[in-house]
């Protein structure tokens, strides 16, 4: 019914940058809150930062001043950008959105995309 696909993952250096997006699509009747979450090996999948409809942010503690979430909702998409890249950001990174389609309007349900790989180099 929903699909999120994230794209913009890949490897840089220490100090780059990188841009990821997520694209909704499906029978999408509206979107919240989406968010971007990231799981390095052996470790639990963690909160990067979230954004609502309405444009209001919030950012986890280590990537506060580095990264910033944003969502063009013509698009159904939302992106991160992540500035001055640290080898503990390698992780893969998943959107996740909260989502009522048109099936049932009345509710939301959350959805994940597929993740995608980001790997930082010292």
């Amino acid at each position: 019914q929903v699909q999120l696909v994230e794209s913009g993952g890949g490897l840089v250096q220490a100090g780059g940058s990188l841009r990821l997006s997520c694209a909704a699509s499906g029978s999408i009747f509206s979107i919240g809150t989406m968010g971007w979450y990231r799981q390095a090996p052996g470790k639990q999948r963690e909160l990067v930062a979230t954004i609502t409809s309405v444009g209001t942010t919030n950012y986890a503690d280590s990537v506060k001043g580095r990264f910033t979430i944003s969502r063009d909702n013509a698009k159904n998409t939302m992106y991160l950008q992540m500035n001055s890249l640290k080898p503990e950001d390698t992780a893969v990174y998943y959107c996740n959105a909260k989502v009522r389609t048109y099936s049932s309007v009345g509710e939301y349900n959350y959805w994940w995309g597929q993740g995608t790989q980001v790997t930082v180099s010292s």
